[in-house]
């Protein structure tokens, strides 16, 4: 491959990372995948390719749409609740996230729902709302028809239809709320964690079986405040809890000096927590610590 090649693929990494994340849900698959889109970019014939960017979103669409399919049947023997690994994204990893529709495009809430998603309509419904695909370019990327492709789209979108947020909070007000959480949390101050938590909250804990955590959602604020005093009594000398931007919006980060140990991503309602996602899986922190480790560029 010739370096002009080279630095045109990388100039186009950036975002097929984004799409393949989007897609699979997971942060290592998708360096996977666009690894393997490079290796097809380095053999094809340059000729041939009229236009580089929608060549490569085709091949890492496929790519991802054929991880999806395997994934499934993975994900249904797994250990526990199965969430979306943990991206942050104040650096940018995941494109620019400056309007409220781009955060909410790789939010965890939304990365859950897509599980409910075909590998099809998945690809068809990520490619339409994160990219602004036209559905002719969809179903020139996926080899299908444009009407089939519309009737997937439509499908797809009343699949993930959730009822709207009564009263969702601005993006500072949702900082701010998180921010109070991981401050309670840090104090061990349990009666300011209780103001915090919806009445119905529901918190999901992800550790796969490689560390202790709930193996079904908790349900309700008595219960998920009597697993957290629980929680609290067991965590480790040295733990930081801190609060970052992740998967486009304010999480709590919990590391020591050594490793990151989780992160929790929370969907709020009416100003308090209705659902929080905390994943512990060592194996599915790999690339957040990475990022988390990394040395700041302003520092």
């Amino acid at each position: 491959m010739t370096s002009g090649t080279a630095e045109e693929f990388t100039f186009h990494r950036p975002r097929m990372f984004g799409l393949a994340y989007r897609l699979l849900g997971s942060a290592e698959e998708a360096e996977d995948a666009v690894h393997d889109a490079y290796l097809r970019w380095s053999g094809a014939d340059r000729a041939s390719i009229e236009h580089p960017g929608a060549w490569l979103a085709k091949v890492v669409t496929n790519l991802c749409v054929n991880r999806l399919t395997s994934a499934r049947v993975r994900r249904e023997r797994y250990v526990g609740p199965w969430l979306p690994e943990p991206v942050f994204t104040q650096d940018g990893t995941l494109g620019p996230l400056e309007s409220a529709e781009q955060r909410d495009a790789v939010s965890t809430a939304l990365l859950v729902l897509l599980e409910r998603l075909t590998p099809t309509e998945r690809a068809v419904y990520v490619l339409r709302e994160a990219f602004g695909y036209s559905h002719r370019d969809i179903a020139g990327a996926l080899d299908l028809s444009e009407a089939n492709c519309r009737q997937v789209y439509r499908r797809a979108v009343q699949r993930v239809a959730t009822p709207e947020a009564r009263f969702a909070p601005t993006t500072a007000r949702r900082r701010e709320l998180v921010e109070s959480f991981v401050r309670a949390a840090r104090e061990g101050d349990m009666a300011g964690l209780e103001k915090l938590l919806a009445e119905d909250v529901t918190w999901w804990s992800d550790g796969g079986g490689r560390v202790t955590a709930a193996l079904r959602p908790i349900v309700g604020r008595d219960r998920v405040l009597r697993f957290l005093t629980g929680a609290m009594r067991r965590l480790p000398d040295g733990l930081v809890l801190t609060a970052a931007e992740v998967n486009g919006a304010t999480a709590l980060v919990a590391h020591t000096e050594a490793q990151l140990v989780a992160v929790a991503s929370f969907e709020l309602r009416d100003a308090a927590v209705a659902h929080a996602r905390v994943v512990m899986n060592p194996d599915k922190l790999t690339f957040a610590e990475r990022q988390f480790t990394a040395p700041s560029p302003t520092t």
